[in-house]
């Protein structure tokens, strides 16, 4: 949607970067806390409606660090838990890449406030309080990664290959049994990690680059070749130059460049054009 794409451009430099390595800290936090005192996070940290009604406003904070795949004190629940602390940063890190920083943080967000707002109003309306956690949050990025990514292959119990896009129908299958036997805040979390999913996917719909999906190993090596090109850097000359206004970052610090993939010949464009350009074709060079 082009408000969404305007909203981007105005405000993509304030997006947090890495964002899944912060939350995969706070996660972290969380997992030592529950071994240490697993009944704190829920007397003083949880998203309780009534307790954030009453003033304590840092819960709507504090209960992202509720670690993902915990259900008990059990030496192999924690292990699972450290696994699941390795696969959701990946999973997120990937996102990121693909998407961008800007638009996987209102992915997130997007989720943690509706969460919020939905935990609010449930209670507000029906003066039941229902306590959400991060688990469905966390069940929306597996979802987006593995709608971006279908064939991307997991080691089920470690050992048996299985695609993203089979293990998501599983876990969809397995939710839809807790949406219909499990409690009120069972079903308002699953509605609203499938509404994030769905809503985000609305907004950004396009043919941008940000969009397309690429290989995990096309990933690495455009994060190698900026990497690269970090290093041959002459002093007081620009590094990039947008090939239609030629404003390079020495004009604007805050402008991000990128090359366009369906141009023939490496011409980089500014935030600005990279989506407005004409393509370059052999025959326009000539």
């Amino acid at each position: 949607m082009k408000f969404f794409y305007d909203l981007e451009r105005k405000y993509q430099r304030y997006a947090i970067k890495n964002l899944m390595y912060y939350i995969v800290i706070l996660y972290g936090i969380g997992l030592v806390l529950y071994m240490a005192q697993p009944y704190f996070y829920w007397n003083y940290l949880c998203l309780n409606p009534i307790a954030i009604l009453h003033g304590q406003i840092w819960r709507i904070v504090t209960f992202l660090i509720y670690p993902p795949a915990i259900g008990s004190m059990k030496m192999t629940s924690v292990f699972v838990g450290v696994i699941a602390l390795f696969m959701y940063y990946s999973l997120g890190q990937t996102l990121e890449n693909i998407w961008g920083a800007f638009r996987f943080n209102v992915f997130f967000f997007m989720g943690v406030i509706g969460q919020v707002l939905a935990s609010l109003v449930v209670y507000l309306l029906l003066g039941q309080p229902v306590v959400m956690t991060t688990g469905f949050l966390n069940f929306s990025i597996f979802l987006a990664f593995a709608i971006y990514f279908p064939d991307a292959q997991f080691l089920l119990f470690f050992v048996l290959p299985i695609k993203a896009k089979w293990l998501a129908v599983a876990e969809c299958a397995v939710y839809l049994y807790s949406f219909v036997f499990g409690p009120l805040s069972t079903r308002l979390e699953i509605i609203m990690s499938l509404a994030n999913v769905i809503i985000f996917i609305l907004l950004t719909r396009n043919n941008h680059k940000s969009n397309r999906r690429y290989a995990p190993s096309e990933i690495r090596r455009r994060q190698n070749f900026k990497k690269e090109a970090t290093k041959i850097v002459t002093p007081g000359k620009a590094r990039h130059r947008c090939a239609v206004c030629g404003r390079t970052e020495m004009d604007d610090p805050n402008l991000e460049f990128r090359y366009c993939s369906k141009c023939e010949g490496d011409y980089e464009y500014c935030q600005d054009h990279l989506y407005t350009h004409k393509h370059v074709t052999k025959d326009d060079e000539h």
